[in-house]
């Protein structure tokens, strides 16, 4: 529609902070991604003990009016998962002790990647203790991401897959 003003995104993300503070939800991130579908705008919420559907549902239900202004073709509402970038100074705080992975934007000791046990932010600074026991400091404008290190392995999957059902095998 010629004349329309759209709305910015860090204008929709003050709306969700508003909300998720009004529904005591911790809004974890704000996107506007363009993907070959058309562009999604993407609202992250949370709790500490995780979010439920309906409160997904609610917080969608209670955006949508607020964000018709944003030019998006989609709208997603949910969870950001166990493996969520950790971002905020409370995310490194709730993330102590943590198995984590991170990743540098420019090689440190030849290596882009790194895992190990989170020690915390410290001097805006994130630090690991590595498996090799070492501890390493990277500043934090020098970190791509760091995110909880989910591992599993044959193990694991088997309590999901009972021996007959589990992928891959013959049975």
């Amino acid at each position: 529609m010629p004349g329309r003003q759209t709305m910015p995104v860090k204008d929709a993300a003050r709306l969700a902070q508003k909300l998720a503070d009004e529904l005591q939800l911790e809004l974890v991130d704000v996107e506007l991604v363009k993907e070959p579908t058309g562009r999604f705008l993407r609202f992250f919420v949370d709790t500490d003990e995780g979010v439920s559907v309906d409160e997904l549902e609610t917080f969608h239900r209670r955006i949508l009016p607020l964000v018709e202004r944003v030019d998006y073709d989609y709208m997603e509402v949910s969870s950001p998962g166990a493996d969520r970038p950790l971002k905020t100074e409370r995310d490194f705080e709730r993330a102590q002790g943590v198995r984590v992975e991170l990743n540098t934007y420019r090689a440190v000791e030849s290596k882009k990647h790194f895992a190990g046990e989170l020690i915390g932010l410290v001097d805006d600074k994130i630090v690991l203790k590595t498996d090799e026991g070492r501890e390493l400091a990277f500043p934090r404008r020098e970190v791509a991401v760091v995110r909880p290190l989910i591992e599993f392995d044959e193990s694991d999957l088997d309590a999901f897959f009972p021996e007959e059902d589990a992928p891959g095998r013959n049975g």
